[in-house]
């Protein structure tokens, strides 16, 4: 068996050690670009600022949103209607509000405190919709509410 016979072995096994990935050759220590805050392109904390970390919300994931009633239970779009509820958080900490029938659409909403929220019925097809109301300890969602025609 000549030189010859063997040179496709010898081949086919160099191109298989160039497709190793170069971060599974890495020595242990050694930084390699994708990995870490690199892979996702997030910035580094190099630190840490007490005034930012101080100002940073405290959000409570462990009280689960509850809506009690919706007032009116019925309205047109544009009307503003208010959520009353239970655990809505902090203003820092409210996630937000969405309508079944508006899909991803963003809703204007203002939080007044822990337990109402005013929310502008957004611009949808007339018919029966669920309100969700998205707070750090999860959602919660509405009866069935009334979107009347303009």
């Amino acid at each position: 068996m000549g030189p010859r016979f063997w040179m496709p072995f010898l081949m086919v096994s160099l191109l298989g050690l160039a497709c190793i990935p170069l971060h599974s050759a890495a020595e242990e220590g050694v930084v390699v670009d994708g990995a870490g805050y690199t892979l996702h392109d997030a910035e580094s904390i190099k630190g840490h600022d007490e005034q930012k970390v101080a100002k940073d919300p405290v959000c409570d994931s462990s009280r689960k949103p509850k809506i009690v009633r919706v007032e009116p239970d019925e309205a047109v779009p544009g009307q503003t209607i208010r959520i009353k509820g239970e655990n809505f958080g902090t203003k820092d900490c409210f996630r937000g509000v969405a309508f079944s029938a508006a899909g991803p659409a963003a809703i204007d909403y203002k939080f007044l405190n822990e337990t109402t929220i005013e929310v502008t019925v957004p611009d949808v097809q007339p018919g029966m919709s669920f309100i969700d109301v998205v707070a750090a300890g999860g959602n919660a969602r509405s009866k069935a509410f009334l979107v009347q025609r303009k």
